[in-house]
C-alpha cells in the first residue's frame, strides 16, 4: 500500500485535499482524522504537519508527500521534487528599512530573522555571505522594530505586511516556491519491492498530471466550412492533432480540440470571424495524454 503523507492545516491543506480528490482518491470527510485508508486505489494517506512532510518522506518511512518547496529546502530533505502541483505559489525575500540596507551585499555580518533558516542558509552559502540567522516562529516583519534583527527574511505575497512595518525588500527572491509531490527512488527502499513502488507512484502522477491539464485546458466544439478547415486548425491546433468530422451539412465540418482555457475567448472570437459556427466550450475533468 502506497503512503502519502499530505497536509493537515494552512494553505496547502484544502487545495492538495482537493487535487487528490479530483484525481480519483478518497481523502478524510473529518478535519480531526489523521489517516484515510483508501482501499480501491491501494494508498494510505496521513495528514501530518507541512513542515513535517519533507522530513518522514526524507528518510524513507512514508513514500510521497505533498508540501511547498520552500519547506523541502528548509528541512533539508533528501526528497525530490516528482511533481509541481500549480498552487500555493510564493515568492520568499530580504527586506530590511531602506535607509539601513538596499543590496544583497551589504547583508554580510547582519541578523537576519527568519522562520526559514535552512532557505536563508542555504542562499547565503551559495552566494558566499556570511551572516547571522536568527530563527523565529512567525511574524518576522516585528524583528528590526524590536531590535532582534537587522534583516528578515519571508514569504512575500503582496508586500503589504512589510510596508506596514517600514521595511522594502531587497534584490531578487531567495526562492520561488509552490506545492510539490516529492518523493525518493522507490529502488532504494529496501521495505518493498522497488518495481511495485515505482508503477504506484508512476499511476499517482499520471494521474495527478490529468488533473492539471483539466485545470489549464477546455475542449472546444464548432463547425466551419471545409475550404477554411486548415485556417481554423491554425488557431486549434490541438494537443496533437483536432478532430475533424464530416457533417451532414455539404461543405462542412464538425472539428473538436483541446485549448487552453486562458485563451479560449479570443480563440471563439477568431473563429467566428473567419465563419465558423456552433462554438462550444466544455469543461474538462480529467484526462490522460
Amino acid at each position: 500500500m502506497l503512503r502519502i503523507a499530505v497536509p493537515n492545516k494552512g494553505t496547502l491543506a484544502s487545495p492538495a485535499a482537493e487535487m487528490l480528490r479530483e484525481a480519483g482518491y478518497r481523502q478524510r470527510t473529518e478535519q480531526r482524522d489523521l489517516v484515510c485508508r483508501d482501499e480501491v486505489n491501494d494508498v494510505e494517506f496521513f495528514y501530518l504537519r507541512p513542515r513535517d512532510i519533507a522530513t518522514y518522506v526524507g528518510s524513507g518511512d512514508l513514500d510521497l508527500g505533498i508540501t511547498g518547496r520552500d519547506l523541502l529546502v528548509d528541512a533539508g530533505s533528501p526528497a525530490d521534487e516528482l511533481l509541481d502541483l500549480g498552487f500555493a505559489g510564493a515568492s520568499f525575500r530580504f527586506a530590511a528599512h531602506p535607509s539601513t540596507i538596499t543590496t544583497v551585499d551589504q547583508i554580510g555580518g547582519r541578523r537576519v530573522a527568519t522562520s526559514f533558516p535552512g532557505v536563508v542558509n542555504r542562499y547565503l552559502a551559495e552566494n558566499g555571505i556570511a551572516a547571522d540567522v536568527i530563527r523565529l516562529d512567525g511574524a518576522v516583519e516585528n524583528a528590526i522594530r524590536l531590535g532582534v534583527a537587522d534583516v528578515v527574511a519571508d514569504v512575500v505575497e503582496t508586500g503589504a505586511t512589510l510596508r506596514q512595518a517600514g521595511l522594502a525588500v531587497i534584490g531578487d527572491p531567495i526562492l520561488t516556491s509552490s506545492a510539490l509531490l516529492i518523493g525518493r527512488d522507490p529502488a532504494t527502499d529496501g521495505r518493498r519491492g522497488g518495481a511495485v513502488a515505482a508503477s504506484a507512484v508512476a499511476q499517482l502522477v499520471r494521474r495527478l498530471q490529468g488533473v492539471l491539464v483539466a485545470r489549464r485546458y477546455v475542449m472546444l466544439a464548432y463547425d466551419v466550412r471545409a475550404d477554411l478547415l486548415e485556417q481554423a486548425t491554425m488557431l486549434t491546433p490541438g494537443i496533437e492533432s483536432p478532430t475533424v468530422s464530416p457533417l451532414h451539412r455539404e461543405g462542412w465540418v464538425a472539428v473538436q480540440a483541446m485549448v487552453l482555457r486562458s485563451d479560449v475567448h479570443k480563440i471563439m472570437d477568431e473563429l467566428y470571424d473567419l465563419g465558423a459556427r456552433a462554438i462550444l466550450v466544455t469543461g474538462i475533468h480529467n484526462c490522460r495524454l
